[in-house]
């Protein structure tokens, strides 16, 4: 009976130092992720570290706060600077690096998620080959992290993108990635600025069942999008957001569109980014964001809100202090 016990006892140990090596269910790993922000795109430390505002701090902040995961995005193309040989700067690679070590080791997972699409949208074809060769440096690069840290192969592609061509795209990108990452968690949006209306034409490889449907949510845009100065709603101020039979009816066909999707295609979704600008009333923000959080939760659906500091902001860099209404709107106060 001992040699027995100790035979079981022996096998759960290598069985529990095994788990972390077995492939996990995309559904966990979407559960897994949670809540969550974006975090560094805008930020000067990819240029020079010592002018960063983002700082160790932050993320254990960003876990004390409650979340779960952190969307990096990263800028290849403009910050990493690849050479001719599709080569990036070494420099690149160390701001990453300590970016995924000070999350992992605050206990969050995180995504990394290639936020170029600003360079990309314009010219995919031209753009292709030097996107591809970003996508074998970062695959090769963090082919032994563990399965917390996950892939983003493009966000919000647009505007020149057909569906046909941007299901081409990622495909390229994912046959790049499988070939060092064969089990990393992958996170794909449709083109069109990953636009909800839009996951109908994202054909998705039945064989590969590791991956992440991912889809944003800022409607109604002249309500989340009011004086932004990168947008035609940038003279267009007092848009409130009170929650009407109207309102919520729009939002209800917006959202049963992805449980439709997802249930019909058998997989988890991820809503990448969401939120609203500083120039709408704040009584109508925290309605909205609390809202429609509550309505990703329901449905079982992981998000990241957008984003940390600069626009649309959740922390204020220059007080070091939460917008504490958003912040409770994401994550509500557990009552005593």
């Amino acid at each position: 009976m001992k040699k027995l016990a100790v035979a079981a006892l022996v096998g759960a140990l290598v069985l529990a130092a095994a788990w972390p090596l077995m492939a996990l269910d995309v559904f966990q790993q979407n559960a897994r992720l949670g809540r969550g922000v974006n975090i560094l795109g805008w930020d000067a430390l990819w240029q020079d570290r010592a002018r960063g505002k983002f700082k160790d701090v932050h993320f254990q902040l960003i876990r004390e706060a409650g979340f779960n995961h952190v969307r990096i995005n990263l800028h290849p193309l403009r910050d990493g600077q690849p050479d001719a040989h599709g080569k990036l700067r070494d420099e690149f690679f160390n701001t990453l690096d300590w970016a995924v070590d000070q999350a992992l080791a605050n206990g969050l997972l995180v995504i990394l998620d290639f936020h170029d699409d600003l360079a990309i949208s314009p010219d995919p074809a031209g753009k292709k080959p030097a996107f591809l060769d970003c996508w074998t440096a970062l695959a090769e690069h963090c082919q032994n992290r563990p399965d917390t840290v996950l892939f983003e192969i493009l966000n919000e592609p647009a505007p020149q993108f057909t569906q046909e061509s941007w299901n081409e795209y990622w495909r390229a990108a994912l046959a790049i990635i499988r070939q060092t990452n064969p089990s990393r968690t992958v996170i794909i949006g449709p083109a069109k600025w990953n636009g909800v209306g839009e996951l109908g034409n994202l054909k998705l490889p039945a064989d590969d069942r590791n991956i992440i449907a991912t889809v944003h949510y800022y409607n109604p845009f002249p309500f989340t999008h009011q004086g932004t100065p990168w947008t035609a709603q940038k003279d267009k101020l007092g848009v409130t957001w009170t929650g009407t039979e109207g309102e919520l009816k729009a939002m209800e066909q917006d959202f049963s569109q992805v449980v439709n999707w997802a249930s019909q295609n058998h997989r988890p979704i991820y809503i990448g980014e969401f939120g609203t600008y500083e120039k709408a009333d704040m009584p109508s923000r925290v309605r909205w964001t609390a809202f429609v959080t509550r309505q990703f939760e329901k449905h079982g659906w992981s998000w990241g809100c957008w984003q940390f500091a600069n626009d649309f902001a959740l922390f204020d860099m220059p007080t070091q202090k939460w917008v504490e209404p958003i912040r409770d709107a994401l994550i509500p106060k557990k009552k005593d």
